[in-house]
């Protein structure tokens, strides 16, 4: 066993920057979590500590690069999956954006459990009043709910591969 000290504060930066990614990914179930966000100053702390220590080269930096233009991609797809599902419907906007407050202030005052009820629960609302049908009401709901589900795996999977991407700069 070694005792070479930057050895093992390297391995301690590795251990923290990985646990820190995987929270922020296990973070992406909770919808008003930014967990890419999170990923990303995770690897922007583990590359400006390796650029301090010099132990950053053009490869390191590229990676780096390429989780943060998956974490700006990632944030972008989630809000343009469900919106563009839900004004595909000819839902109005007034609607869609108190679905998100009702699941913003769900999650920050309830729990985020109370957060992922509220939102379909909210437009199902707004929008059984708007069109005075509360089937069509039901029918938007289900849209956005359809929408968060292919949001949530389109963020999902770039919160992977930008663990697969820092593991590739990390380990290899």
């Amino acid at each position: 066993m070694t005792l070479d000290p930057e050895f093992w504060s390297l391995v301690l930066l590795q251990g923290i920057t990985l646990a820190v990614l995987l929270i922020g990914w296990a973070g992406l179930l909770v919808p008003v979590f930014p967990g890419l966000a999170v990923m990303w100053l995770a690897t922007l702390l583990y590359a400006l500590i390796q650029s301090a220590a010099g132990r950053m080269g053009w490869i390191d930096w590229t990676l780096f690069a390429l989780i943060s233009l998956l974490m700006i991609s990632g944030s972008l797809v989630d809000n343009l999956i469900i919106a563009r599902q839900m004004r595909g419907r000819r839902i109005p906007w007034r609607s869609i954006l108190m679905a998100y407050l009702a699941g913003l202030l769900g999650s920050i005052f309830f729990t985020p459990l109370v957060g992922i009820a509220a939102s379909p629960l909210a437009l199902y609302a707004a929008e059984s009043a708007r069109l005075r049908d509360r089937k069509l009401g039901f029918e938007s709901a289900r849209a956005y709910m359809v929408a968060w589900g292919w949001a949530f795996i389109a963020v999902f999977s770039i919160g992977g591969l930008m663990i697969v991407l820092w593991a590739l700069w990390a380990f290899l």
